[in-house]
């Protein structure tokens, strides 16, 4: 019995090393996936922190200027430190979400396609 050579296999390969030759494509692309995951990581920390610094730093200066100006029973700077926090943390909670559903999203698209390769492969058989 002679086999059919599979139309997905390249010319001069067998079934092995076409398996092998895949699987080195999959690392390599890993691999520099995950390079552009640590550095978009420490970047999105960086972002998150200034995020939440800023709205809060920011409270804290305005109270300050408003006690210097109204003086009264209760703290401007206490007051707007928290808003700021505050404000500050939702900011960088809703950027994480973002971010978050789009990584989700760019995964899905990636299965979707891994699929619609795999279905090829299985219909591109000869019926013969």
């Amino acid at each position: 019995m002679i086999e059919k050579p599979d139309k997905n296999q390249r010319p001069g390969q067998t079934e092995f090393s076409q398996q092998v030759g895949d699987m080195a494509e999959r690392k390599l692309k890993a691999q520099r996936h995950v390079t552009k995951t640590v550095w978009s990581g420490l970047g999105m920390m960086g972002l998150v922190g200034w995020s939440v610094a800023m709205p809060t730093l920011l409270g804290a200066a305005l109270g300050l200027w408003l006690d210097k100006r109204y003086p009264g029973e209760h703290s401007w700077t206490l007051a707007l430190l928290a808003v700021g926090l505050g404000l500050g943390c939702f900011n960088a909670w809703r950027w994480i979400v973002k971010e978050d559903r789009e990584i989700h999203q760019d995964e899905g698209e990636n299965k979707e396609g891994q699929n619609k390769v795999g279905q090829n492969k299985e219909g591109d058989h000869n019926h013969e």
